[in-house]
Formats: C-alpha cells, sequence, structure tokens
C-alpha cells in the first residue's frame, strides 16, 4: 500500500453526535480501499494537534462545514494549505458549503470519491487577520450564508468602475454604510446605503463583487479584482459585520479579502 493510501480520518465530535452511523459506514468504506487511522478529537485544540501530526497521511474530515472550515483555517495559519490535498465527508448539521463545492451529499458516495476521486486546486479568499472564505462573503452577515456569488459576462466592471455618491439618505432596515473598493479603485461610498455586498472567488483568480443598494429601485452593480476592502461603521456605529461561509465576523471597521489563486486542494469526484 502506498503513501498516498494512508489516510488519517478525523472525526468531528459534532458528526459523531449527530449521526453516528453515517461516521460508521465512511470508516468502513475508506477502510476497505485504504490504511486507515481514525482519530476522534474531542476540542478544537485536540483536533488541531492531530492535524498537525498526520505525517505522511493525507487528512479526511468527517463533519460538517464548520469542521471542513476548521481545518482549511489551521492549515492556512500553518502556511500547509498549499501543499495539503484535503478530503471530506460530509456528516453533520450543516453541508451546504461543502455541497456547493462539489462533494457528493451521501456518505458512500462521498467516501468513494475520497479513494477514487481527482485532486482540484481552487480558489480561495484570505483576509488581513488570516481568515479564509472559501464561496461566499456577505457584508452585512444577516441570518445565514449569503449565495454563492457567480457572475461574468455582462455587467461586470473591470477598467471603468461605477462610483455611486450623492445626498445622504436614511438606512433602511437591515442596511449598512460602507465604503467597497476593488483593487484600489473605490466602487461605493458610505453615503449610498446597501442591503448587501456580496464577494466569493471567480475561479480564475479574481474576486467576484456583487453590491445591492437598499430602498425603493434598489440595483445591483458587479466588479471583479484580486483585493476587495471594505470599511465603515456600521448600523452601530462599533464597525460592520459580515459572513464568511458558515462563519459570522466583526464588528470591524475596516477589513480586506484577497483573492489566492488555486490556494488549496480538495479532492472531488471526477469530472466535477
Amino acid at each position: 500500500m502506498s503513501v498516498s493510501d494512508q489516510l488519517l480520518l478525523l472525526v468531528d465530535p459534532v458528526a459523531r453526535r449527530h449521526d453516528g452511523e453515517s461516521v460508521r459506514i465512511a470508516k468502513d468504506v475508506l477502510s476497505g480501499g485504504a490504511g486507515v487511522k481514525v482519530c476522534l478529537p474531542e476540542h478544537p485544540g485536540e483536533f488541531a494537534r492531530s492535524l498537525a501530526r498526520r505525517g505522511s497521511r493525507r487528512p479526511v474530515v468527517v463533519g460538517d462545514d464548520h469542521a471542513l472550515l476548521r481545518t482549511v483555517t489551521l492549515l492556512h495559519r500553518e502556511r500547509e494549505l498549499e501543499s495539503t490535498a484535503l478530503s471530506l465527508v460530509p456528516v453533520g448539521g450543516e453541508v451546504s458549503l461543502a455541497r456547493s463545492l462539489g462533494v457528493p451529499a451521501g456518505t458512500v458516495g462521498a467516501a468513494r470519491a475520497v479513494l477514487e476521486g481527482t485532486a482540484r486546486r481552487l480558489d480561495l479568499l484570505v483576509d488581513d487577520a488570516d481568515g479564509v472564505v472559501l464561496r461566499a462573503l456577505r457584508v452585512p452577515h444577516g441570518d445565514g450564508p449569503g449565495p454563492v456569488v457567480t457572475g461574468g459576462g455582462a455587467g461586470w466592471l473591470r477598467s471603468s468602475w461605477a462610483r455611486v455618491r450623492g445626498a445622504v439618505v436614511p438606512v433602511p432596515a437591515g442596511a449598512v454604510r460602507v465604503r467597497v473598493e476593488v483593487d484600489g479603485e473605490v466602487l461605493v461610498e458610505p453615503a449610498t446605503p446597501v442591503a448587501a455586498v456580496d464577494v466569493g472567488p471567480g475561479g480564475d483568480g479574481e474576486c467576484e463583487v456583487v453590491v445591492r443598494w437598499a430602498g425603493a429601485g434598489a440595483r445591483a452593480v458587479r466588479a471583479r479584482g484580486r483585493t476587495v476592502a471594505v470599511s465603515g461603521a456600521g448600523a452601530s456605529g462599533e464597525g460592520f459585520r459580515y459572513r464568511a461561509d458558515a462563519v459570522a465576523g466583526g464588528p470591524v471597521r475596516r477589513r480586506t479579502w484577497t483573492c489566492r489563486p488555486k490556494g488549496w486542494t480538495l479532492t472531488l469526484p471526477a469530472g466535477v
């Protein structure tokens, strides 16, 4: 059995509590095709230590979106993300992020993809506080993850930027006043309240940005670039809040996200 067939199975405690039967199935399928070392960490510190001691084994996370994001963040902060191929078997409460990335929803299918799939290099966003975004960033954070930004074609602004100016108007409920800059160019000023700013990796080394205006006659403006900076006091005056994939962040007064082309690797079914 080759080194590439040696797996480190990191089973998130939430997955064990939520669906122990799916965890067992995943272990059985993976053990049938590879050498598997099973780790059952009980808390984040133990999870981090197990991941750090993986040696030459390929890490396979059995857990939900939060477990995936925890793993990616740990590897990024140890500067080992680009050199590590991750695999995921989604088990737990929230797995919409995993599905949007192309990971099979079923336990058996996801485990087989670990054994038979292809390592795909994907873009991600990295912020100036060492946080990561795999699919969707939204300002303000709202009650759940924002929609994945998909774009291209007509409406994208590259060299001709739309600067929104005008008199200060009341802020509708749920809206915020923020400045949005893409590659150093101002896309929207705080004078104009916005309902949402959605950002995601574009798959071509650039961020995709959609700003949706608040109030009557609301419209959206789109842009692309390598970096996106958002600044402002937010509705409370203490800063704005945001949601990066499944994780809420803030309040902060300024945050900058940079697209990292092909910055991480995930094993996906062939053809995805």
